[in-house]
């Protein structure tokens, strides 16, 4: 079972590997919330989201030989640009198996990295399946998007940071995709002094953590339709599941239009350009999903910012009619 020293171990690891990201504050918006937020910026990180951080301690920890031999990964995007950035600083080759409608900037980031990609129907196609006959046939090691203990213990030192960087938190609203990010934040605040609530979120289409918690065991949901392509998992993780079905507190949905509102407010008041997947668990709070927030230090996961101004506008206009004005006369200023 993971620990919180395996976090604090993740994290000395790659103190030096990775950015310490910032936190971000803006007067204005705890004036409109009634409570302090605290904006943790993954997507400043490497690669463009959080990601790097369970992919690099996972790879530090292969052998010599399994480095050498190389690594395949499947992903939506993210965790295969860190997996083929950590391929590249570690000196070794990688696979990545992405969906075809992969966002192009994120296909462009993977190839930059000099990693191989091997393109899949998301519909019909089953992923892990690529990904395992490509190991076997290879002999290189999987390194998954989630449900691994390294990754969720590098995913955890986001949480980490927070506690070191901000002190208290009442409450952390994190995205949950495969749920490795929730997983390894709450065991790492699991130790820290005081009780931290632990808030995931979720596209309204793709609610498979939210449906599998309610019935306590996990559930298979149909493709989802979302613009938060991150987040896009049909089925919760095993050991992620085991891990926030004891300690998360509770799972959040967001529409579309909430989370183009939050990609909104980042970019205008914040100057922060997130992704939808990244800019999920912010939804949550702009929307007033959280009951739990009033009168606390609430800290949220900013999880990515792979996206162009010119596409982050294009959602804006399709899912929040005019309301991405302000963001073109800045774009064009």
């Amino acid at each position: 079972m993971l620990a919180f020293s395996d976090v604090s171990d993740a994290a000395a690891r790659l103190e030096t590997a990775v950015i310490r990201t910032p936190v971000h504050t803006l007067r204005q918006l705890d004036q409109r919330m009634g409570y302090s937020v605290f904006l943790k910026a993954e997507n400043e990180q490497h690669g463009g989201a959080f990601k790097i951080r369970g992919a690099l301690n996972a790879m530090l920890a292969l052998s010599p030989a399994q480095l050498r031999a190389g690594v395949v990964a499947a992903s939506s995007g993210n965790h295969g640009l860190a997996v083929a950035m950590a391929a590249k600083m570690l000196h070794t080759t990688a696979l990545v198996v992405i969906p075809h409608d992969c966002p192009d900037r994120k296909r462009s980031l993977i190839r930059q990295s000099n990693a191989r990609i091997i393109g899949y129907d998301p519909i019909s196609d089953d992923r892990d399946a690529i990904v395992a006959l490509a190991a076997r046939r290879e002999g290189w090691t999987v390194v998954p998007s989630s449900d691994h203990p390294d990754v969720i213990a590098g995913g955890g030192t986001v949480a980490l940071e927070l506690i070191q960087d901000i002190g208290v938190i009442d409450v952390l609203v994190v995205p949950v995709g495969g749920g490795g990010l929730a997983a390894g934040c709450a065991i790492a605040l699991s130790q820290c002094p005081g009780r931290t609530r632990i808030i995931a979120v979720e596209p309204q289409t793709g609610d498979d953590t939210h449906r599998s918690l309610a019935i306590g065991r996990r559930v298979r949901i149909p493709p989802p339709e979302t613009i938060a392509d991150g987040l896009r998992h049909r089925i919760p993780g095993e050991l992620t599941f085991s891990i926030n079905r004891r300690l998360l507190d509770r799972v959040v949905l967001v529409s579309n239009a909430e989370i183009v509102a939050a990609m909104k407010f980042l970019w205008e008041y914040v100057g922060v350009l997130a992704e939808p997947s990244g800019a999920c668990a912010f939804a949550a709070v702009l929307a007033g999903r959280v009951p739990e927030a009033p009168r606390t230090r609430t800290a949220v996961v900013i999880s990515g910012g792979n996206i162009t101004q010119a596409d982050a506008l294009q959602q804006m206009r399709r899912y929040g009619g005019s309301s991405g004005s302000r963001m073109e006369e800045r774009r064009n200023g």
